[in-house]
């Protein structure tokens, strides 16, 4: 199963904008999480099309785990 940390931010025109982590540990916590979050805010380290992330939104881990029926 994979685990992917997506970490939601606010930008300068108000739209969300995610930031992906392929491969989330197990073990993540929340405070690491934010931790990183606010780091990446007070770094200014991303800008989009809609100017630079000013707020977090919410971080949440996708599992996503994929069954072959079939394969040719």
């Amino acid at each position: 199963m994979s685990r992917t940390l997506q970490m939601v931010f606010r930008n300068m025109d108000g739209r969300n904008v995610t930031v992906s982590v392929a491969d989330a540990r197990e073990d993540l916590q929340a405070a690491e999480v934010e931790a990183v979050m606010t780091n990446i805010l007070e770094r200014d380290l991303f800008r989009t099309s809609g100017g630079a992330l000013t707020e977090a939104v919410r971080a949440q881990v996708v599992s996503r785990e994929v069954e072959t029926l079939v394969e040719f």
